[in-house]
């Protein structure tokens, strides 16, 4: 890894180069919230967000996306090719960089890697950006406040520059054409250590940090906490809407209205929906708000570490604001911290 020192001035210059060649998506203000949306002046960018509404994924695995388009009156499937856009992701936080390694394992590193995604993750550049946590941001607790990899460069903030490391060759010629980077100083190192201290103070003391989430997931998976939490779900999916790691999808083949021709498409779904588990025939597995909601609780909390070493969840706290029934990582936190009070009497 590669340290270097820019002044904060000299971005607007380092996002015109990107621009040059890539497309570039950043947050910017929209109303009362912030979202990533594709940007033409780094004027329209805001660094200083707190966090966006939804995560960069769309950019990597759309809402709906066409995997092929096929000929209903002789069963052919057409040649496709999907148009991938050379995109830099600027501004992304730390949280969101290990939302993107954690779909990553699913969709790039398994044993059948997706070419769509695999495709756009080639095509695209992260430039991270170092936050201050809210309220509702519990990253710290899963070690996603960090990003040690997955990002081209990330920029920490130390007053009127950046910290800048880089981790590819392409991100550093542009860096080293776009801006007048120096080796960092002492001075540099202490004002990073005090800017990382003061993050660390930042996140609220009022999320408990609880050990062996994993394994109290199991011990507690009958108990009645569940059909209280799951009874208050409306089943409105936002959670997963706004998730950076949920990557439940379905698959649909969608007819043009002529009825002759058509695409395949593959489309976000969710596991508090209440389809989501319904077979053929009419059973379903998860028929109830206590078994959808356990279950995305446990995918995200246990399954997923049993598979890849890494919780599922990054603790961006998206769907703790997104949920208006109060159903977030953070409440199950609350409820083992409670039983664990309870057992210590």
């Amino acid at each position: 890894m590669l340290y270097r020192v820019i002044d904060a001035a000299e971005l607007p210059s380092l996002v015109s180069a990107f621009m040059e060649t890539y497309e570039v998506v950043a947050p910017v203000k929209r109303d009362r919230s912030y979202v990533f949306e594709a940007v033409h002046s780094f004027d329209d960018i805001e660094l200083g967000y707190d966090t966006t509404i939804s995560s960069p994924k769309k950019y990597f695995l759309p809402p709906t996306e066409t995997l092929f388009p096929f000929d209903a009156r002789d069963n052919e499937v057409a040649a496709f090719a999907a148009e991938i856009t050379p995109r830099v992701v600027f501004g992304a936080h730390a949280c969101d960089i290990n939302a993107l390694n954690r779909l990553d394992l699913v969709f790039r590193d398994g044993r059948m890697p997706d070419p769509y995604y695999v495709a756009r993750r080639k095509a695209t550049l992260i430039v991270g950006i170092s936050c201050t946590p809210t309220e509702t941001c519990f990253c710290h607790l899963w070690g996603a406040d960090e990003a040690r990899f997955g990002y081209d460069l990330f920029l920490q903030d130390i007053g009127d520059r950046y910290l800048v490391s880089i981790s590819s060759v392409e991100a550093a010629n542009i860096l080293e054409a776009a801006c007048n980077p120096r080796v960092a100083t002492d001075e540099d190192r202490i004002a990073f250590r005090h800017a990382a201290r003061r993050r660390q103070a930042a996140f609220s003391e009022d999320i408990p940090d609880i050990q062996d989430v994993a394994m109290l997931m199991d011990a507690f998976h009958k108990d009645p906490f569940w059909e209280e939490l799951g009874g208050r779900c409306l089943a409105c999916t936002a959670c997963s809407a706004v998730c950076p790691t949920c990557f439940c999808f379905d698959i649909r083949d969608t007819l043009d209205p002529d009825g002759k021709t058509g695409r395949r498409e593959r489309t976000w779904d969710s596991c508090t929906s209440p389809q989501f588990a319904e077979v053929a025939g009419g059973h379903n597995f998860r028929a109830d708000g206590r078994n959808r909601v356990r279950h995305r609780m446990y995918h995200k909390l246990n399954g997923f570490l049993a598979n890849h070493d890494r919780m599922l969840c990054v603790g961006c706290g998206r769907c703790v604001k997104a949920c208006k029934a109060n159903i977030n990582p953070i409440e199950v936190l609350k409820f083992f911290a409670r039983k664990g009070a309870q057992d210590a009497e």
